[in-house]
C-alpha cells in the first residue's frame, strides 16, 4: 500500500546552491501547491518567492510573504546580525491555505537561525516532512548522507530524494543503497530554466509522485 503525500512539505537540500528553489517550482507547479519561503537572505529584488512565481503556469499556486526578508547574501543568523535583528522561532507561522504548501528552506539542516538554532529546528517546529534536493557532485554522497542520517535521527520523517542534475559517477544509485530513500524524481539539467522548463519537470513530477504516494 503507497503511503500518503503530504499537504504540507519542507524542502531542504545538501546544501546551499543544489537547486532547492527550482525544485520548489517543479513541485508547485506539479501538485499546484503554495509556495513559502520563511526567510529571505538577500536578493531582496529578485527573490526565491519571485523568483518561483515567474517559473508557474498553473494559475492557483499562491505566493506567501516570508517572515524575513534580510539585506545580506549570508546563513540567517549572520544576515538578521547585520540589522540588529534576531531570528526567532516563535514568529514563524505556517501560511493558512487550502491547497498543498511548499515550504524552501534557506541553505541545509544545520545553517544557523540564529546563536541557537539551525534550520532543523525550525523544520521541527513547524512539524514538516522533508524532501532533501541532492545535486550530484564530487562530495555529495557524505553530504547527502549526513543530511538523511542527522534528519532521521531528530525524528524527521524524510519522504525521500530529489536529484538535480545529471548522474555523478554511480552518487545517485549508491546514496539510495545506503539511505533506503525512495528517489521523488530527478530534475534535469538545462542551461534555461523557464515555464516551459518547470511544466516538462512538472509533467514527470507527477507520474513519480503518483508511482510513490496516494494524492
Amino acid at each position: 500500500m503507497k503511503p500518503s503525500l503530504p499537504s504540507r512539505i519542507f524542502v531542504t537540500g545538501i546544501g546551499t546552491g543544489v537547486g532547492k528553489t527550482i525544485a520548489s517550482a517543479v513541485l508547485c507547479e506539479a501538485l499546484h501547491a503554495d509556495y513559502w519561503k520563511p526567510m529571505q537572505c538577500g536578493n531582496l529584488e529578485e527573490s526565491d518567492s519571485q523568483y518561483v512565481q515567474s517559473l508557474l503556469s498553473n494559475g492557483v499556486s499562491k505566493i506567501h510573504a516570508e517572515t524575513y526578508r534580510l539585506k545580506e547574501a549570508s546563513s540567517p543568523h549572520y544576515a538578521a546580525a547585520k540589522e540588529n535583528l534576531r531570528i526567532e522561532i516563535e514568529n514563524f507561522t505556517l501560511p493558512a491555505t487550502d491547497r498543498p504548501l511548499i515550504v524552501e528552506g534557506a541553505g541545509g539542516v544545520l545553517v544557523p537561525i540564529n546563536d541557537e538554532l539551525v534550520m532543523f529546528d525550525l523544520v521541527d517546529y513547524l512539524h514538516l516532512p522533508t524532501i532533501i534536493v541532492v545535486r550530484n557532485y564530487l562530495g555529495s554522497i557524505n553530504h547527502t548522507l549526513l543530511t538523511v542520517e542527522f534528519l532521521e535521527a531528530r525524528g524527521v520523517e524524510v519522504l525521500g530524494l530529489l536529484f538535480s542534475g545529471e548522474n555523478y559517477n554511480d552518487n545517485e544509485e549508491i546514496v539510495q543503497h545506503f539511505s533506503q530513500l525512495p528517489v521523488i524524481g530527478r530534475i534535469d539539467e538545462s542551461e534555461t530554466i523557464d515555464r516551459t522548463f518547470i511544466t516538462e519537470q512538472a509533467e514527470k513530477m507527477k507520474l513519480s509522485l503518483t508511482l510513490k504516494f496516494e494524492r
